[in-house]
């Protein structure tokens, strides 16, 4: 967004003058922010093991139900090739693709704090639905909306924790939301386990136990703080003033508030921010940091374990309950990972944690082709 950008113009050049505490407001701020991550994390873990509980195949794919009692001597990637029931997973990534854009918009004409009441919104009728689902229609309906919802919430909070937080601590601030994304993939297949045990309806309390973190994010919603760069951007100049002030804890803001508004303008300023962005200058950034390290990332296949670790699990010989008690472990690895990551954003910096992930991921690699 233009007003949370940090140009060569505008940007950080008074940060030796900045001042703030660590206060309340600052924290609640970033608590309520950061429950978007929970919403991301949770439907994460959630929806693999729903789809590998058998009183949910019983109710919406009784085919891949009975593949998998008849224990046919063929994959699980066979018995679960169901085009419907692919269609039910990957309905929400696609949901949440396409409605980056409106977030987009919303984020930048009704701030952050828009995007975020909008993504709770469409969050918690999302988990209201698929508890509630009769046919697979329901199901994927309820799914567009969650999707919807990460968009938005996805889109707004990683911003809303950035803008919020003091210059010296925006890295640990920013790991905030992969952190509450994490928790929630882990409460997610705690419940799960819980759950599986619960016939027939348990699948029915997993999906909709997703109400519980928009319905919080709404609320905290309600009462948040717009951020001061969303304000600049609207022009309200004293109102964003006066956010800063009661944000960083000290009246000695004039510093920070003067390379926002610079900022704001020098962003401002361009005419034609996609064609700047696909200038000759910019393109080694655009496609080596803004598209290469992402779709590397994916290609790395982590979010397949995520969406699939019970089934993964399964497919090795897990039984249901103990497929679902290793896809616990793995993601409290994620938890753990994600809190180290916090405290080594700002202390070392992000390239240090890009390459040593990098390499961890490598090593872990070779291990298993070889081991």
């Amino acid at each position: 967004m233009a007003g949370g950008a940090l140009t060569d113009e505008g940007g950080l050049k008074r940060a030796h003058l900045y001042e703030h505490r660590i206060t309340s407001y600052f924290i609640f701020a970033c608590i309520v922010g950061s429950m978007g991550g929970s919403l991301f994390g949770y439907d994460l873990g959630v929806s693999g093991g729903v789809t590998s509980m058998d009183d949910f195949l019983k109710e919406f794919f009784p085919g891949i139900y009975k593949r998998k009692q008849m224990h046919l001597n063929e994959t699980d990637y066979c018995k679960y090739d169901n085009q419907i029931l692919t269609l039910f997973t990957s309905s929400l990534y696609f949901a949440g693709l396409i409605s980056t854009f409106g977030a987009s918009y919303v984020t930048r004409i009704y701030g952050r704090r828009g995007s975020i009441l909008v993504g709770s919104v469409s969050f918690f009728l999302g988990g209201v639905i698929n508890a509630a689902a009769k046919n697979i229609l329901m199901l994927i309906l309820g799914r567009i909306f969650l999707g919807i919802g990460i968009g938005f919430g996805n889109q707004s909070v990683p911003l809303y924790l950035s803008e919020m937080a003091p210059a010296k601590i925006r890295g640990t601030v920013n790991q905030l939301f992969q952190l509450t994304t994490c928790i929630g993939i882990l409460v997610a297949n705690l419940i799960n386990y819980k759950t599986e045990q619960i016939h027939p309806w348990g699948w029915r309390l997993s999906l909709g136990l997703a109400t519980v973190p928009a319905i919080l994010m709404f609320l905290g919603g309600l009462v948040l703080p717009e951020t001061p760069n969303s304000l600049v951007e609207q022009g309200k100049l004293e109102k964003a003033k006066a956010v800063l002030i009661k944000v960083r804890g000290t009246n000695n803001i004039e510093a920070e508030f003067q390379d926002l508004v610079e900022a704001s303008d020098a962003a401002r300023a361009v005419k034609n921010p996609f064609r700047n962005l696909l200038a000759r200058r910019n393109r080694p950034q655009l496609v080596i940091g803004a598209i290469g390290l992402p779709a590397f990332q994916q290609l790395t296949g982590m979010n397949s374990i995520l969406f699939y670790a019970p089934v993964m699990f399964q497919s090795l010989g897990f039984g249901g309950s103990a497929s679902l008690i290793s896809s616990t472990i793995t993601n409290a690895a994620l938890v753990v990972a994600a809190i180290m990551s916090m405290y080594s954003a700002d202390k070392f910096g992000r390239r240090f944690l890009l390459l040593e992930a990098s390499v961890e991921m490598f090593c872990y690699m070779v291990n298993a082709l070889f081991f």
